[in-house]
């Protein structure tokens, strides 16, 4: 026997933004909540200082790709610096922009110092690779 009934079904969606609340980490232990500015900037730390490939815990679109750069020329690191901190950054959704990019340069290693504009503001950050 068939069922003569019919199902009503109907879809509907909504969009929410997710919330930035996440567990503050600090001197390597977790110690309360943080959100919003400060969640963002724990989180922008945590991913400019996980290298690219090196954690299976993470994806491979986590991080960011520093280890070949070590040994290279200067300039080259400069540039190729620049397109991996955007690369490494744009991927949350928070962040709109990655800009003002400066180089101080050493002997042995290169500090670049730029800005980041998020959905908060906009922070400076700090990055140095040894070359």
């Amino acid at each position: 026997m068939i069922p003569s009934a019919s199902i009503d079904v109907t879809l509907s969606s909504s969009d929410t933004t997710e919330t930035s609340r996440t567990y503050r980490l600090s001197n390597g232990s977790i110690q309360g909540f943080v959100e919003e500015q400060e969640a963002l900037q724990q989180a922008i730390y945590l991913m400019l200082n996980t290298e690219k490939y090196e954690y299976p815990i993470f994806s491979f679109s986590y991080g960011i790709e520093l280890e070949n750069l070590i040994g290279q020329d200067q300039l080259y690191v400069q540039m190729e610096l620049m397109r991996r901190i955007k690369e490494c950054l744009l991927t949350d959704d928070r962040i709109q922009n990655v800009e003002n990019f400066t180089y101080s340069i050493t002997k042995d290693s290169i500090l670049c110092t730029f800005d980041v504009v998020s959905i908060y503001g906009i922070s400076t950050f700090n990055k140095e690779v040894n070359v």
